[in-house]
């Protein structure tokens, strides 16, 4: 079980601080956030920052095996993808394999036909798998739970079964399914099989995108999720998407990543 937490959860200092913090708190996997991703890249040339920093992080025990590209980025537009393929760039040289891609939303295109949004942003998937052609990287569709052509996992299939790539897969986040009309998790993940690629772990109590650690107050039942991962062989990182949990101080945050670590450990072992 490869326990992760998205980068951002220390999204206000440099990635190697980050990587530091994990390497304290015993996170030997992390997913990369937006915010990290941006300021390695302002370092310079893709490939040479993102070898850097991997011999960085696997001298401190730590593996980055996941990458969120960029949430706000147009899939749909050709000039907003080339953002996007330096950052494929730098997760290749990081050892990224498993890439959470948002496609665009319906909200951004007005009155246009959902299945021409659907078109537009399987265009603008084929130009990126195009890009990483050869490598080792998957791209993750991830579900979003309002006005989205992923909402459901059978929207997500009509994608997949359009691309017809083995570099495609499925990114769950549970927080977003918990906020859907179909908030059933395990029949997500049992459809997903062997699609499913990466997690965002989080809940919320149904009334907004919360992102909150697994709690009390949540309503997301993470022993039910963690049993049918295992029914499905998922092989990915059990990754924690949390920015709920950032409004502490940074030197107790790391008492509170600990203890999500426990607690999906023990989840694992009564599964």
């Amino acid at each position: 079980m490869k326990i992760s937490m998205w980068s951002s959860y220390y999204g206000e200092i440099h990635p190697e601080d980050m990587v530091l913090e994990y390497e304290k708190h015993g996170i030997a996997y992390g997913e990369l956030s937006t915010e990290h991703s941006a300021l390695l890249l302002d370092r310079g040339d893709p490939f040479e920052v993102g070898k850097a920093f991997r011999a960085f992080a696997e001298k401190h025990n730590v593996t980055f095996l996941q990458g969120h590209l960029e949430l706000s980025t147009k899939v749909c537009e050709e000039s907003e993808r080339d953002y996007l393929k330096k950052e494929l760039d730098l997760y290749h040289a990081i050892g990224i394999t498993r890439a959470v891609l948002h496609v665009d939303m319906l909200a951004r295109y007005g009155e246009i036909p959902v299945e021409e949004i659907r078109q537009r942003n399987l265009e603008g998937i084929r130009d990126l798998l195009d890009h990483i052609r050869g490598r080792d990287t998957i791209i993750c569709l991830e579900n979003i739970h309002h006005k989205c052509i992923t909402e459901t996992i059978e929207d997500i299939f009509l994608l997949i079964d359009a691309l017809d790539s083995d570099q495609i897969g499925i990114c769950l986040d549970t927080g977003h399914l918990n906020l859907s009309e179909d908030k059933d998790q395990v029949r997500f993940i049992k459809k997903a099989g062997k699609r499913l690629k990466a997690l965002h772990l989080a809940d919320n109590d149904g009334t907004s995108d919360q992102h909150l650690m697994p709690t009390a107050k949540g309503q997301v039942d993470f022993q039910a999720v963690i049993k049918a991962l295992h029914d499905v062989n998922y092989d990915g990182l059990y990754n924690f998407e949390v920015p709920g949990e950032r409004d502490i101080p940074l030197g107790l945050r790391g008492i509170k990543l600990e203890y999500m670590r426990d607690m999906l450990r023990f989840y694992w072992d009564h599964c």
